[in-house]
């Protein structure tokens, strides 16, 4: 079966989400990804890739989320993507040039739309599907963003013929095709003994923007060595110790550090919690890490904090409770890739034999056609 893979490009997340199932997937379907932004940064060195466009969140020069930056960085795009511009018409060429039978896709609206358009069967497999295609479980806070959240996620990419989602904590579907599996460890993440370190590993998605001077001081100000990345620094600096991305390089620091100081993403906190790590959430603006944030909170694995006014008091409360954040973690620790790629492989049987029998139906007609014309002749 030949399968397009869209991941959606805003952060690495997705990225490696999509990199714990693709090889089980490569062993039995030619699967091509579509990719932009930081995903395609890191899936092209590994996978057959495709550039496609992204949108993203655009930051003010405070660390926040700027709405007129978002609005003017994503005009286009979404003019693209909603009308029918230069980005679809190439993700359909790209997609008809390799017969694409099948979409999947993490959170990625292109594919998503040109698989509607050109009548091809879409998978759903992400995180953010929990908000949508699950029944309503946000805080009385949030109740209002996660509504609107899960309408605008609904009218972007629609409702695919099936649905996974992967959590590091539990929902009830609101669709009889939605199924729900724990968080996706990869490779290196299994092949990791978890030590319990006395060094906090800090990660910040766009540090660029996040890793602003009143955090610098906050965990310079700290009695413990800090393993920070996320940022263009690089090299010690006290106790601070800046680091490059790296697949390997990091889980190993995961697996080894003393607890977890980070923006609210799904896959990140599930490693946390399979590594037996505190986290002290410091989300972002966008409602899906400001939920992750509170259901960290709610499972008692960890604190939630805000990023824009952390201070050194707040990272104390919450090593304060180490020990009490990691007599929960045995409860919520779960690996959810091989029921993933079960799952993924029983719905790509489900869902691609109505498109090869419509194709066989249409077939022998054109046979019949032509036969009928040299009778003639």
């Amino acid at each position: 079966m030949r399968i397009a893979y869209g991941v959606m490009g805003y952060g690495r997340g997705h990225a490696m989400r999509t990199m714990s199932v693709l090889p089980a997937l490569q062993a039995d379907h030619e699967v091509t990804v579509f990719a932009g932004g930081d995903a395609y940064e890191v899936l092209a060195p590994r996978f057959p890739t495709v550039r496609i466009p992204t949108i993203g969140y655009q930051y003010s020069a405070g660390g926040t989320h700027s709405l007129p930056k978002t609005v003017a960085r994503n005009f286009a795009p979404m003019r693209d993507l909603l009308f029918g511009g230069a980005g679809v018409a190439q993700v359909e060429r790209e997609m008809q040039a390799r017969g694409i039978e099948l979409v999947i896709s993490d959170s990625e609206a292109w594919t998503h739309r040109v698989a509607q358009k050109l009548g091809i069967p879409r998978i759903s497999f992400d995180h953010v599907g929990i908000i949508a295609y699950c029944k309503p479980h946000f805080p009385p806070d949030l109740w209002t963003l996660g509504m609107r959240d899960a309408w605008g996620y609904r009218a972007l990419m629609g409702v695919p013929e099936r649905i996974l989602i992967s959590s590091f904590y539990p929902a009830i579907p609101a669709y009889p095709q939605v199924r729900i599996v724990g968080p996706m460890l990869r490779d290196e993440v299994v092949a990791e003994t978890p030590e319990e370190g006395d060094y906090l590993l800090a990660y910040f998605n766009k540090g660029e923007h996040q890793y602003l001077p009143h955090v610098d001081r906050a965990l310079r100000e700290l009695d413990c060595k800090v393993l920070v990345y996320g940022t263009g620094l690089r090299g010690e600096d006290e106790n601070l110790e800046f680091r490059a991305p790296s697949v390997a390089g990091f889980v190993r620091d995961l697996a080894r550090c003393r607890a977890v100081l980070s923006t609210a993403g799904n896959q990140l906190i599930g490693e946390a919690i399979h590594f037996g790590k505190p986290v002290l959430a410091l989300p972002e603006q966008a409602f899906e890490q400001r939920l992750n944030a509170h259901m960290i909170e709610r499972m008692g694995v960890g604190a939630r904090g805000e990023l824009m006014r952390l201070t050194p008091s707040d990272v104390d409360r919450f090593l304060g409770n180490y020990a009490w954040y990691r007599s929960n973690m045995r409860d919520h620790a779960g690996d959810g890739r091989a029921q993933a790629i079960e799952h993924l492989q029983r719905d790509i049987e489900a869902v691609a034999p109505r498109r090869r029998a419509a194709c066989r139906t249409t077939r022998p007609a054109t046979r019949r056609v032509r036969v009928s014309k040299r009778a003639e002749a």
